[in-house]
């Protein structure tokens, strides 16, 4: 293998390390919050460990020092209070949960190359220090479980630990997995001291000579042992998870250098999960011959992950290579629409099988690319878990007692999707605490009971993403926002505004109504980057208030950036596109069912209704286009809020799968517009938004003579 190469490799390890650090991290800080919350299911302790110390291991491997050290120190701790040296209380629990904040940072530093002053994170560093000295017994003391029976629904195993003497060169402590089985279940311990040196001076500080044989009793199958030395198993001579051939075996004696038995200390009244100390005495059996090799499992050091039997379910993928495949799919769907076209000139009697083909092309590019979306969609828990810390902490800073309520965190989106919301939700629920939620004492005051409600849901909706962050606050001061509007020059004194347009004022760059600047808000910064990040990924946000009752932050986002169903529509000599999740019908409407009103504009009545007509061609200034209702064809059209509105077009061209190629980055944003793609003959159709359509149709009462121009 050359230099080159090895680097390469040992940049793609790196790559799926701090990939996995990433998913780590947030289930700890999950974990952490459920603790804080008052959890006292020992299992949420147990799998913070689990999660620093995977950290720690790959830091080690890595030989990023800095990290490897907080994480001992942070690992350390966890381990004091999941075997119950020390209780969980509140204070405890929020260092917790900032040393999460630490190891995140630390991972960070490692990702990006850079050094951490010396003293980061050093009072967490101290209080996590402080608190294993102070945690109830000795480490060195002994203790074991004493043999009991086997209960129904449990399993027997001996387990032989040997670790290389490497191991804790790697940052990897070999106690650490002793506790973690002890967790796992009643654990009878004994250390072998066959490889200790001889001679004291021949003793090495780095080395481990210490090897363990555990009799346990568990409720955990063998596979769950077997994952404790997943992450260390490049580390170990020896790893065997046998069954015990029954409860009833006479126990052999310890190795004779091990020291006697010490009767194990009480739990502390506050232990999460009591477990022996790591340094039990007590024999147990070792690995005996006389169980059959089939009868157990075996991982040895030259056991390679992977090549054995245990297999997994998922495997990792750089983001890249699923891109370049997002785009190799578009690009077939673009090519099948020009095979498509180029069938026109033939007949389906004449030329059967080629139509036959055509379709079954048709019928796997749909089904290759609805399992490539898939690759990219995530659950948009990722990006609401941030949520409960977020209300938390800043509730706490603004003496506010908040509620966080959380519905659809199952709704999957686009990876890049939710990278693009991350800040634009933090900034939205910041806003809601600082400027929406009262304090208890106001709530108090207006008959409301003093803790605030935040709910954070995300719902499918017509072919998208509806995500919304609403309180039960004071709504938005209209008054308020319009002075300050007319200050900054956004309005003019005496202009007419509806409640609705006062409301979207919120949204100008540099406006805030803070009367003091702090570090919560104040400085005009936030909601008008809100709105660029969702635009940037073809995404709108909008808000509804009412006054004393609350607001609601609307985000309406793409299920995809890639490929969508579309209905391809002519106007004039224009091709346009029409999302189909938003189409409802299409009529020819009679002369008596067009109206224009005085002040409204274009109507159209659709079985009692009224809904707003919109010309395409006099919103685009498109010329030789259909003016005439009548002549032409309305199609019916649904926003994500429910309202409906007819959109004048010539005729209807056919339905088709589009790519979606951003407007923007290839020209310019343009209104009433979400994106641009490639029809099969070449040309340009533009892909037209549907709720911005209807909004520029409110302002300029249907059309009218007022085209819509570039912004």
């Amino acid at each position: 293998m050359t230099e080159e190469s090895s680097t390469n490799d040992l940049s793609r390890f790196k790559t799926t390390y701090f990939e996995e650090c990433a998913e780590l991290l947030i289930t700890a800080e999950e974990c952490l919050l459920r603790l804080q919350n008052g959890s006292d299911d020992p299992e949420d302790c147990n799998a913070v460990f689990r999660c620093v110390h995977s950290i720690k291991g790959g830091a080690g491997a890595f030989a990023f020092s800095d990290l490897v050290r907080f994480a001992h120190v942070f690992e350390t701790a966890l381990d004091a209070l999941r075997s119950g040296r020390v209780g969980l209380t509140p204070a405890l629990a929020e260092v917790l949960v900032r040393g999460n904040d630490i190891l995140g940072d630390f991972v960070r530093a490692a990702q990006e190359g850079v050094v951490l002053p010396p003293d980061h994170g050093e009072r967490v560093t101290q209080v996590l220090n402080t608190l294993t000295g102070q945690g109830g017994q000795d480490s060195g003391a002994a203790a074991s479980t004493p043999s009991a029976p086997v209960a129904a629904g449990e399993a027997c195993f001996l387990v032989r630990f040997i670790p290389t003497a490497e191991m804790l060169r790697t940052g990897n402590d070999p106690l650490m997995m002793v506790r973690e089985l002890a967790g796992l279940g009643a654990l009878e311990t004994s250390a072998d001291l066959t490889r200790l040196p001889a001679r004291l001076e021949d003793l090495a500080a780095q080395d481990a000579y210490l090897s363990w044989n555990f009799r346990m009793t568990t409720d955990q199958g063998r596979q769950a042992v077997l994952d404790v030395f997943e992450f260390v198993a490049g580390d170990c001579a020896e790893v065997s998870v046998e069954p015990d051939g029954g409860a009833e075996a006479e126990k052999p004696e310890a190795p004779a250098a091990a020291p006697a038995a010490t009767p194990a200390a009480p739990p502390a009244p506050a232990a999460l999960h009591p477990e022996p100390s790591e340094h039990p005495d007590h024999p147990d059996h070792p690995a005996e011959e006389g169980h059959p090799a089939e009868a157990g499992l075996r991982m040895r050091a030259e056991d390679k992950p992977g090549s054995g039997g245990v297999h997994t379910a998922s495997i990792r993928v750089e983001l890249d290579k699923v891109d370049r495949l997002v785009n190799m799919v578009g690009e077939l769907v673009i090519t099948q629409a020009m095979l498509g076209q180029q069938t026109n000139r033939f007949s389906a009697e004449s030329h059967p099988e080629l139509f036959m083909g055509l379709q079954e092309l048709s019928h796997h590019t749909r089904e290759l690319q609805e399992s490539v979306m898939a690759i990219r969609a995530q659950p948009i828990k990722t990006l609401f878990s941030r949520a409960p810390r977020i209300v938390r902490d800043l509730s706490s800073r603004l003496g506010k007692q908040v509620r966080l309520v959380m519905s659809g965190e199952g709704t999957e989106v686009d990876k890049t999707v939710i990278e693009q919301l991350s800040d634009p939700m933090v900034h939205l629920i910041r806003n809601s605490l600082d400027h929406g939620l009262e304090s208890p004492e106001q709530r108090a005051a207006r008959g409301k009971p003093p803790e605030g409600t935040i709910h954070l849901s995300a719902e499918h909706r017509s072919g998208r993403v509806i995500i919304q962050i609403e309180d039960d606050g004071q709504g938005i001061d209209r008054r308020r926002v319009l002075e300050k509007a007319i200050e900054k020059g956004l309005v003019e004194r005496g202009q007419s505004l509806s409640d609705e347009q006062i409301d979207q004022l919120i949204f100008a760059p540099g406006f805030s109504t803070a009367a003091v600047v702090s570090d919560v808000s104040g400085r005009g910064v936030g909601l008008d980057v809100v709105r660029k990040n969702i635009q940037d990924v073809g995404g709108r946000v909008s808000v509804q208030s009412q006054p004393g009752v609350g607001a609601r932050f609307i985000m309406s986002l793409p299920l995809t950036l890639a490929v969508m169903d579309g209905m391809l529509v002519a106007v004039g000599g224009e091709r346009y596109v029409l999302p189909l999740t938003n189409i409802v019908e299409s009529i020819r409407p009679k002369p008596e069912q067009t109206h224009a009103l005085v002040n409204v504009g274009n109507m159209l009545t659709l079985r009692g209704e009224y809904i707003r007509l919109v010309a395409l061609h006099s919103l685009f200034n498109v010329e030789g286009a259909v003016t005439d209702p009548t002549k032409g064809l309305v199609v019916v059209v649904e926003t994500e809020g429910g309202d409906r509105v007819g959109l004048l077009v010539d005729e209807l061209l056919g339905q088709q799968q589009v790519v979606i190629k951003s407007l923007e980055s290839n020209f310019r944003p343009v209104r009433g517009v979400s994106a641009a793609t490639i029809l099969g003959d070449g040309r340009v159709a533009l892909i037209l938004d549907v709720g911005a359509l209807k909004a520029e149709g409110d302002r300029d009462g249907g059309g009218g003579n007022a085209p819509l121009a570039a912004e």
